[in-house]
């Protein structure tokens, strides 16, 4: 499926491998600003294509001098600066514009990393009028530091230590931050990126959500012909009732939905879900209770990889039966598939620059964009793949989706599988669940939480149970707080709500005698275990 048309005020970022990147794009949206990403090493075609307004060229682990630096492609200055595209290096991407236009990056003899302070030396396009000899501390990360400007250049601030903190270049419309202005850690660094993208660059905050989404409802039905259906898969969760729900406004009852319950989702989840799909969103959804075929075949399966290959296969059998029997009904086959494909699920699929691979490590292999099969016969349409979730939320709220789905929380794919790590057909595995976000919605903190759910460990602990000696299972509490999944940190529960958790699940859950918390953020970690 096409990408919706960006509007001429695109802010482009070019990604070299930063774990900031993807919080410039969140922080420029939130300016009503259209923010995309896209790789460091991407083509200039791919580049120009975007039609932006802007180029960010964003930080990375590597040092300039590498063999297999990843670099913007030739000619990017030139076309930058033929089409009044203004261009900002942060960190890495401030040393590749040294080094790519005739200056000089070294190793530094004094690295900075952390709380730095930086002074304003001379008047600036990028700090504005009236700021000679401010200082701020702001965030730096790098070994290197330009030692030598390019011809034109010139260095506007410094650090502390002296090192080269921001430069500019106004007639060619280059920009340079040696720090990283997106992070909260730059206290007035949203300030300036503010400032940089209206007075600097003109560009216009005038990027709506309405807005994308009459353009993705233009992009659905020049898709779909008009004697053409459509099937979308259905989980519950917030992506693929919304990615529904559009797809619904645009072609109406051409849409066929389908809600698999797999036996492995939440308590009660099938009769939830089709309450509101049935009586609040008036969607034309079919319900197959696959149960015992998804546990047929997961019985004795460990391998978490496995499992997701399995699962997703099943999936795919029953969609492909839904279509045989839609075909019988409306005399020609659905050729496409909805999928609530989110942009973190995009990003997390994409090749890491400067890495030699062309494609990324398999972080969610269940995810919608890397776990179907090569074969599938269904067309993807994906109407949500350039939205963060708080971002697919204020769709929802616009499409009338009722505010307390909207705020459930996310829900992988293949359910449960992935939430124990062992065999899902053993014991009362699947209770653990409820038992944990039950007591989060009494203690009224669910909305407090971005994502919460319990982990069924294949570890076995020795304990004491009714007197006796039991050498039963362990249970990990995963909590989160995170406003678009991409980075994520641990929820600091009561002790006492954690006392009485413990307590419920150890006297509820046959085989299990230990229950611990994970106080790991993302990164390192992800969300989820699997």
């Amino acid at each position: 499926m096409e990408t919706p048309t960006m509007k001429p005020d695109t802010v482009l970022i070019l990604d070299f491998g930063s774990q900031y990147t993807h919080l410039i794009t969140r922080r420029i949206r939130s300016l009503n600003v259209f923010s995309l990403v896209l790789s460091g090493t991407s083509s200039l075609t791919q580049i120009s294509s975007h039609n932006p307004r802007v180029v960010i060229l964003s930080g990375g682990p590597h040092s300039v001098h590498a063999p297999d630096a990843p670099s913007f492609p030739d000619g990017f200055v030139e076309w930058a600066e033929g089409n009044g595209v203004h261009v900002l290096g942060i960190c890495y991407g401030l040393q590749l514009i040294v080094q790519r236009l005739g200056g000089v990056v070294v190793e530094g003899e004094s690295k900075e990393y952390g709380k730095m302070e930086i002074e304003v030396k001379r008047e600036s396009e990028i700090f504005g009028k009236g700021r000679v000899g401010e200082k701020q501390v702001v965030w730096m990360s790098h070994g290197d530091e330009a030692v030598k400007l390019p011809h034109g250049f010139e260095v506007v601030a410094q650090s502390a230590q002296g090192a080269v903190a921001a430069l500019e270049n106004r007639e060619r419309r280059i920009y340079g931050l040696q720090y990283h202005p997106e992070v909260t850690h730059s206290p007035k660094g949203m300030e300036t990126l503010k400032h940089f993208l209206f007075d600097v660059c003109g560009v216009s905050a005038d990027w709506k959500m309405e807005d994308l989404m009459e353009e993705e409802i233009k992009v659905i039905n020049k898709t779909v012909a008009a004697d053409e259906h459509v099937i979308c898969a259905l989980s519950g969760g917030v992506d693929s009732t919304v990615a529904a729900t559009l797809v619904h406004k645009a072609i109406g009852d051409r849409l066929h939905c389908i809600f698999v319950d797999n036996g492995l989702l939440r308590y009660k989840e099938q009769e939830r879900v089709m309450d509101t799909f049935e009586r609040d969103l008036h969607l034309p959804v079919t319900c197959v209770d696959a149960s015992e075929q998804f546990l047929s075949q997961l019985k004795g399966v460990v391998d978490p990889e496995a499992k997701r290959k399995i699962i997703g296969k099943e999936f795919i059998n029953i969609f492909d039966e839904f279509a045989k029997e839609l075909e019988k009904k409306h005399g020609k086959k659905p050729a496409f598939l909805v999928q609530g494909t989110l942009y973190p699920d995009v990003i997390e699929s994409c090749p890491p620059p400067g890495t030699d691979r062309t494609h990324s490590h398999t972080i969610k292999s269940h995810h919608n964009v890397g776990g179907l099969p090569k074969d599938m016969k269904l067309k993807l349409i994906e109407p949500l793949k350039l939205l963060f979730k708080d971002e697919v939320r204020e769709m929802g709220r616009i499409l009338n989706v009722p505010v307390g789905f909207l705020k459930r929380h996310p829900f992988p794919g293949p359910g449960l599988a992935v939430r124990v790590l062992g065999d899902v057909t053993q014991g009362n595995a699947l209770e653990v669940d409820e038992i944990f976000i039950q007591s989060i919605r009494d203690a009224g903190l669910y909305d407090s939480i971005w994502q919460a759910f319990a982990v069924f460990l294949p570890v076995r602990s020795v304990g004491v149970q009714g007197d006796k000696r039991t050498h039963s299972h362990v249970v990990a509490l995963r909590a989160v707080t995170s406003q678009d999944g991409m980075t994520a940190d641990w929820f600091n529960f009561e002790h006492k709500f954690l006392d009485d958790v413990s307590r419920k699940i150890c006297n509820s859950v046959q085989g299990v005698n230990r229950v611990v918390q994970d106080i790991t953020s993302k990164p390192p970690s992800t969300i989820e275990w699997e």
